[in-house]
């Protein structure tokens, strides 16, 4: 006999209870990916409500054809998707419900550590180009440097050889 199928009724409703309180979006589907629950924190994430999702495919939804590619494998599936025109990203795990012919999807919220990858990559690209900008201005102000410092070196050895000369020529006489 299941065990997870002889719940108490007080058990059953501490179960309902974390259905609804969950941060993470369940979404349960048949074999055709029709939608039959929704809880709150789906319909958050995706931006819809219950009465537009019950009974629609569930791609319209999450964009995706996870649930489709989970029912084909008879199976499990985690996968990370997006959906850019809501701001959302997820990570989902797909599982059929034994003894039934539904399929639960919970979705995870990965916005804000997607977000922040992004803000991540986006800082060390300005850093990069930063880092580059600043060589090429080291590189012109050593080549100015080097420039002065060779015109300044060959005036001192016009100077030096005048000078040198003009020793010459006093002690010559």
């Amino acid at each position: 006999m299941d065990s997870r199928k002889n719940y108490s009724p007080e058990a059953a409703a501490h179960l309902s209870e974390i259905l609804y309180q969950t941060p993470n979006g369940v979404l349960l589907v048949d074999r055709d990916s029709t939608i039959h629950f929704a809880n709150p924190s789906f319909q958050e994430m995706f931006h819809c409500g219950e009465e537009e999702l019950l009974g629609k495919d569930a791609a319209k939804y999450v964009h995706s054809d996870c649930f489709k590619r989970a029912i084909e494998a008879d199976g499990r599936l985690m996968v990370k998707e997006s959906v850019p025109e809501h701001g959302v990203h997820f990570r989902v795990g797909i599982f059929p419900m034994e003894g039934e012919e539904l399929y639960c999807g919970i979705f995870i919220d990965i916005s804000e550590e997607e977000e922040a990858k992004k803000n991540l990559r986006e800082l060390r690209a300005q850093t990069l180009e930063r880092a580059q900008e600043v060589i090429s201005r080291q590189m012109k102000t050593a080549q100015e440097i080097a420039r002065l410092l060779g015109e300044t070196t060959a005036e001192t050895k016009v100077l030096l050889v005048k000078l040198m000369s003009l020793f010459e020529e006093e002690s010559g006489k």
